[in-house]
């Protein structure tokens, strides 16, 4: 759970389900490569830097080429992403603190560093663990709690994935051929069409599948478990909870999309 809510945080939570909401189909894209990063984690990265034994990515750098170059190499380019993603995450964090608390956006990065900074120092390793433990449960219930009452509501479905494939409540018309017909009535493409060839799709989901497989604090998680087979069964069990969240957000991108259009339809300001 601590591995999946660090690949789910920011980004995921407040932002997927508004990408694929406003791109549709093409917004997919993103879910096939962060969803296929652990594959890649699992099967080539996971068992290999646990069986080595060293505990940064650094040091398995430098040992596997024998060169100290590359360590510093290794070393320069997990600063720069980790400062990267620690800048994206926070303005996540203050976003979601500002609306929280009502205070300003600067106010809520701060709060939400004093917290991380209070866990980290005091818990170590293992209450950072058992704090994403915590934050991996407030995602999915925050997902899956509203996305499981609209899929009743608008399809008499209790589970989100099935009701995105069932027809709306008193209505033989298919979910997602409502909200192609709205798409289109309103002038835009239908909702399920595609702007991206193959070659577009295949390469942005190999980039992110990359990208994200890279990222050191992703990575160092598998330093904390204590064999191999853990490690990549550590991998498995990422994805399953991963996927219990991604698999719920085109859902609530597709149930809010529809539900916007049609309370919005005809409304004067």
């Amino acid at each position: 759970m601590a591995t999946a809510a660090d690949l789910m945080s920011a980004a995921s939570y407040i932002s997927m389900a508004g990408v694929i909401s406003l791109m549709g189909y093409d917004g997919a894209v993103h879910l096939l490569g962060w969803t296929g990063s652990y594959v890649l984690l699992a099967f080539l990265l996971a068992p290999y830097l646990r069986k080595f034994g060293k505990f940064t990515v650094a040091d398995f750098i430098r040992d596997r080429y024998y060169s100290n170059t590359a360590r510093l190499v290794a070393v320069i380019f997990a600063l720069i992403v980790s400062f990267t993603n620690v800048a994206g995450q926070m303005r996540g964090v203050g976003v979601v603190f500002s609306r929280f608390l009502e205070v300003d956006i600067n106010t809520g990065v701060i709060i939400g560093m004093v917290i991380v900074l209070f866990y980290a120092v005091l818990g170590g390793m293992k209450g950072v663990t058992d704090t994403q433990i915590a934050q991996y449960c407030v995602l999915i219930f925050a997902f899956m709690f509203p996305s499981i009452f609209i899929s009743i509501q608008m399809t008499g479905s209790s589970i989100p994935q099935i009701g995105m494939a069932s027809t709306l409540v008193d209505s033989d018309v298919y979910l997602i051929d409502k909200l192609n017909g709205l798409s289109t009535d309103l002038g835009f493409s239908e909702y399920t069409s595609s702007n991206k060839g193959m070659v577009d799709v295949f390469m942005i989901t190999l980039a992110l599948m990359a990208g994200t497989a890279g990222l050191p604090h992703v990575i160092v998680r598998f330093f904390t478990v204590k064999k191999v087979k853990d490690a990549r069964k550590s991998a498995g069990l990422a994805l399953l909870f991963i996927g219990i969240l991604y698999t719920t957000a085109p859902v609530i991108s597709m149930f809010a999309r529809t539900n916007l259009i049609e309370t919005v339809s005809e409304k004067s300001l």
